[in-house]
């Protein structure tokens, strides 16, 4: 875990209040904030609901926010907890909150996000897979890389997309490969851990194993989908992933 260091209150403190000034920086952000108990991103969560929930809207919530996104919180992970919160804490706290928020997390960090990801990889990012959306927790893209032979597409996840639950089915041969080709995601499949994935990680799936794949919350995923040829070959989509299960991966 990135260890956080803290020299705010010797700076602003340092000569007038050192006690306050050490308990600021060694004790609150320093053995506080790092304790390996609780993850570095929730901790941030945690702390900018605990400043809503106590009126503070000035700058100390726009450090906490700004670094709430600097861990890894996303828009949507960030929305999700003042909106709960806000039953529970007071609405007007709520507005106050998103009305900060809203200019950390800009529709254009969103679009850099993206732009960073296409350019790591030799492959596009390809159109909405609209197709499919149906089968899917978020939005995912799909764009064709070859149809001879054999099937092959890159597959991207924004971050905290994944698919459901599906089975390649076949009555000979079938299945699929998955390479990964940029950011971090993972797969797993049913009654086993999730295996995380990075660029030139590879997956091979046999025909008839229920599994799904998608990106970490935190990160773009892409991977080319290879289609293993077979006879009969079909895909039966199930359940979505329980968000719970989820929301305990890394």
């Amino acid at each position: 875990m990135k260890k956080i260091t803290q020299d705010a209150g010797r700076k602003a403190l340092g000569e007038f209040a050192p006690a306050f000034a050490h308990y600021n920086d060694d004790i609150l952000f320093g053995e506080n904030w790092n304790d390996p108990d609780l993850d570095l991103k929730t901790r941030c969560l945690v702390t900018v609901v605990t400043l809503m929930a106590s009126g503070v809207t000035d700058s100390s919530l726009l450090f906490h926010l700004k670094n709430a996104k600097e861990h890894g919180v996303t828009k949507k992970e960030l929305a999700a907890a003042i909106t709960h919160a806000a039953f529970y804490a007071g609405w007007p706290k709520a507005w106050a909150v998103f009305n900060m928020a809203k200019d950390i997390w800009t529709d254009e960090d969103e679009k850099a996000q993206r732009a960073a990801h296409e350019n790591a990889m030799p492959f596009p990012i390809g159109a909405p897979n609209d197709g499919f959306k149906q089968y899917f927790s978020g939005k995912s893209y799909l764009a064709p890389i070859s149809r001879e032979q054999v099937g092959i597409f890159n597959v991207t996840f924004e971050p905290a997309c994944r698919n459901n639950w599906h089975i390649h089915h076949a009555k000979k041969g079938g299945g699929q490969i998955l390479i990964c080709v940029a950011g971090r995601g993972y797969y797993q499949e049913w009654g086993r851990e999730a295996v995380e994935m990075r660029p030139g990680d590879v997956v091979n799936i046999p025909a008839g194993v229920k599994h799904w794949h998608g990106a970490a919350k935190d990160n773009w995923f892409s991977h080319l989908a290879i289609e293993v040829p077979g006879e009969e070959p079909a895909n039966e989509w199930l359940e979505p992933v329980a968000e719970e299960d989820y929301n305990l991966l890394p």
